[in-house]
């Protein structure tokens, strides 16, 4: 596996980095003997570390091939697996590429170039933990403590007929469920000339191949998250724009999770979708990701693993709406990565309801001057349950724009919610334009709100501002409406949901905002029929 052949190479540079000793690392070649790399293979190591020359230097040797499993290279090496490696991480990448279908096909072999760079990453990232920083107000031990199960291949389709309501819609949209796509349940007649959206493996066109193998990552990206869903996500969707073209019609993503447990069991289905969006030059297209849980079963536990990624060109534009209403037993992580080039513009509009623990990781970067980025997110806690955003917006050239507007609710004495928004803004970002504003309620007198905004300036002609607040509903504006004749449970509902409103108006459909607002109205009140008659 590739897993294990890197590690190989990290035992040996901490081996040298820690002991002094010199060593090398032997394998077998195909007609079966022990072979020695030659005297400039370890060149790599001394480019890291300082040569410490010994007297006497006694030397080993590790075989290493064939390869056998994780588990039982973990008995042989375990000191050493310890020291560089977290057991459960290396167990979940395990798994998951177990998980993966065999396939010789040429693109899955150009996939592997993702796949490798995870695989590399995950050998030295541990499981995160509250001594870490970005984990320090988010619990991850609900995934830790539980039976973590790859979903395999895509659900039989007498398993969809609760999901046939999708067929009726008109709108042009692709369905996913636990990663896999459902050419059944998805609809893209009427799409333009040169658009594609589908499989990276049903790309006929090597043009847009090429395109999207220029994207494929390079150098780090994410966290461990982002590398393990590099590592288990059976295949890429490819959402390309060519130069000038103007999607009229939004692209609905339909993320369903239809594999589950009972909320009592220990065992935790996870899917990894990704997706990678280009849009060429001038191009234009709206892009709305809703992602749900299929079973019918709102306590159902699985965890969706998911990775976004939008490569914008000169001009381009792209407005992006986001809904998460998944089980209320389940784990979300999402990873959101933007590229931006000159004078291109993003606009992100995100509500976020479900899961026991949901976490949204939005990374922005400028690579062009002009640009214009919007991001306003809501949150709704009313459960047992944590929503958590981290944002980052990086801003390295000239003349660029940005607001992003973050606004949450804490409905539950034991909810909680996060967060930790970064806006930097480089030293050849000048004449950037950059706000930040957040604002907490709390319904609970033990509810927890945890906000870190963070305004980083090195440039000099800029104007940036960023503001925080947490507190209840106000006690004037509850005695304003009281005194118009309105009672106080009615007054308090009515400035509850216009405090999410200011976000959920954002949409740009009128259909998409009634129901997003009609779901979180029968979240803070139960009594609120799921329809509108």
């Amino acid at each position: 596996m590739d897993v294990l052949r890197t590690h190989d190479r990290i035992l040996e540079w901490q081996l040298s980095r820690t002991s002094g000793f010199s060593f090398s690392i032997q394998s077998k070649s195909k007609s079966g003997r022990l072979t020695s790399p030659p005297p400039t293979a370890p060149m790599a190591v001394s480019a890291f570390t300082p040569i410490i020359r010994t007297t006497p230097s006694p030397s080993f040797s590790i075989p290493t091939s064939p390869y056998p499993s994780i588990s039982t290279r973990s008995r042989k090496l375990k000191p050493l697996v310890a020291a560089l490696s977290d057991p459960f991480v290396l167990q979940i990448a395990e798994s998951l590429e177990d998980s993966l279908p065999s396939s010789s096909s040429s693109s899955s072999s150009s996939l592997q170039k993702l796949r490798d760079f995870a695989s590399q990453s995950l050998l030295s990232t541990p499981w995160p933990s509250r001594k870490d920083e970005p984990f320090r107000f988010t619990d991850t031990s609900f995934i830790k403590q539980s039976e973590v199960i790859p979903v395999s291949s895509s659900p039989p389709p007498q398993s969809l007929n609760h999901l046939s309501v999708f067929q009726d819609t008109h709108l042009l949209n692709l369905t996913l469920i636990d990663g896999y796509i459902i050419d059944s349940l998805s609809q893209l007649s009427g799409l333009p000339e040169g658009v594609f959206v589908g499989s990276f493996s049903s790309i006929t066109s090597n043009e847009i191949t090429k395109r999207v193998l220029e994207f494929l990552p390079s150098s780090e990206q994410g966290d461990l998250f982002w590398s393990l869903n590099g590592v288990g996500s059976p295949d890429l969707v490819v959402v390309y724009v060519p130069e000038g073209c103007k999607v009229e019609d939004p692209l609905q993503l339909r993320y369903i999770s239809n594999e589950g447990s009972d909320k009592e069991s220990k065992k935790l289905p996870v899917s990894n979708p990704r997706v990678l969006v280009v849009v060429e030059k001038g191009g234009e297209i709206g892009i709305v990701e809703e992602y749900m849980g299929g079973g019918g079963d709102g306590d159902l536990s699985y965890w969706s693993n998911s990775v976004l990624e939008i490569v914008i060109g000169e001009g381009g534009k792209v407005t992006h709406s986001y809904i998460q209403t998944q089980s209320m037993s389940s784990a979300h992580i999402k990873w959101t990565s933007i590229q931006q080039e000159k004078s291109s513009s993003y606009e992100l509009v995100e509500v976020s309801t479900g899961g026991r623990l949901s976490r949204h990781n939005v990374h922005v970067q400028q690579v062009g001057s002009d640009t214009i980025t919007g991001l306003s997110t809501f949150h709704l806690s009313g459960s047992d349950q944590t929503q958590d955003l981290h944002s980052k917006i990086v801003l390295d050239h000239p003349r660029g724009f940005s607001r992003q507007l973050h606004k949450c609710i804490v409905a539950h004495s034991l909810g909680q919610v996060v967060f930790d928004g970064n806006i930097k803004v480089n030293r050849y970002a000048q004449q950037t334009d950059a706000g930040q504003l957040t604002r907490s309620l709390i319904l609970e007198p033990r509810a927890t709100v945890n906000v870190k905004p963070n305004l980083q300036i090195i440039a000099d002609d800029v104007k940036c501002s960023h503001g925080a607040s947490i507190c209840d509903l106000e006690e004037d504006q509850l005695f304003y409406l009281q005194a118009r004749g309105i009672d106080l449970q009615t007054a308090r509902k009515a400035l509850i949901l216009s405090f999410g409103a200011e976000v959920i108006d954002r949409f740009p459909s009128a259909d998409l905002r009634k129901k997003v607002e009609l779901h979180v109205k029968k979240l803070l009140d139960p009594k609120v029929p799921s329809k509108v008659v």
